[in-house]
Protein backbone atom coordinates (compact mmCIF):
# COMPACT_ATOMS: atom_id res chain seq x y z
CA UNK A 1 0.00 0.00 0.00
CA UNK A 2 0.96 3.60 -0.47
CA UNK A 3 1.83 5.88 2.40
CA UNK A 4 -1.06 8.01 3.68
CA UNK A 5 0.66 11.29 2.76
CA UNK A 6 0.77 10.20 -0.92
CA UNK A 7 -2.98 9.53 -1.08
CA UNK A 8 -5.67 11.94 -2.24
CA UNK A 9 -8.29 13.16 0.20
CA UNK A 10 -10.88 11.02 -1.60
CA UNK A 11 -8.72 7.88 -1.17
CA UNK A 12 -8.19 8.66 2.52
CA UNK A 13 -11.93 9.15 3.09
CA UNK A 14 -12.69 5.87 1.30
CA UNK A 15 -10.15 4.07 3.50
CA UNK A 16 -11.75 5.59 6.63
CA UNK A 17 -15.23 4.63 5.41
CA UNK A 18 -14.11 1.02 4.79
CA UNK A 19 -12.70 0.88 8.32
CA UNK A 20 -15.91 2.28 9.85
CA UNK A 21 -17.97 -0.30 7.91
CA UNK A 22 -15.88 -3.04 9.55
CA UNK A 23 -16.11 -1.49 13.03
CA UNK A 24 -19.89 -0.99 12.97
CA UNK A 25 -20.30 -4.79 12.83
CA UNK A 26 -18.53 -5.19 16.19
CA UNK A 27 -20.84 -6.18 19.03
CA UNK A 28 -20.76 -3.52 21.72
CA UNK A 29 -21.20 -4.05 25.46
CA UNK A 30 -21.18 -1.84 28.53
CA UNK A 31 -17.72 -1.39 30.08
CA UNK A 32 -19.34 -1.84 33.50
CA UNK A 33 -20.19 -5.43 32.47
CA UNK A 34 -17.10 -6.36 30.48
CA UNK A 35 -14.67 -4.75 32.94
CA UNK A 36 -15.95 -7.01 35.72
CA UNK A 37 -15.66 -10.09 33.46
CA UNK A 38 -12.10 -9.18 32.42
CA UNK A 39 -11.09 -8.65 36.08
CA UNK A 40 -12.55 -12.04 37.08
CA UNK A 41 -10.78 -13.77 34.16
CA UNK A 42 -7.42 -12.19 35.01
CA UNK A 43 -7.76 -13.12 38.68
CA UNK A 44 -8.74 -16.71 37.82
CA UNK A 45 -5.64 -17.08 35.59
CA UNK A 46 -3.19 -15.30 37.91
CA UNK A 47 -1.76 -18.60 39.20
CA UNK A 48 -0.58 -19.42 35.68
CA UNK A 49 0.69 -15.92 34.84
CA UNK A 50 4.47 -15.91 34.39
CA UNK A 51 4.53 -12.11 34.74
CA UNK A 52 3.12 -12.45 38.26
CA UNK A 53 4.77 -15.63 39.53
CA UNK A 54 7.99 -15.54 37.54
CA UNK A 55 9.63 -18.21 35.41
CA UNK A 56 11.67 -21.04 36.96
CA UNK A 57 15.37 -20.58 36.14
CA UNK A 58 15.57 -24.01 34.43
CA UNK A 59 12.62 -23.24 32.12
CA UNK A 60 13.69 -19.72 31.11
CA UNK A 61 14.94 -19.81 27.48
CA UNK A 62 16.36 -16.28 27.82
CA UNK A 63 18.53 -16.99 30.85
CA UNK A 64 22.19 -16.12 30.37
CA UNK A 65 24.05 -19.33 29.50
CA UNK A 66 27.37 -18.22 30.88
CA UNK A 67 29.53 -15.22 31.41
CA UNK A 68 32.20 -13.83 29.18
CA UNK A 69 35.60 -12.98 30.58
CA UNK A 70 38.00 -10.60 28.93
CA UNK A 71 41.65 -10.98 29.87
Amino acid sequence: GRMAQDMTEKELLKMELDQLKKEVKNERQMVSKTGKEIKEYIESMSGEDPLLKGIPEDKNPFKEKGGCTIS
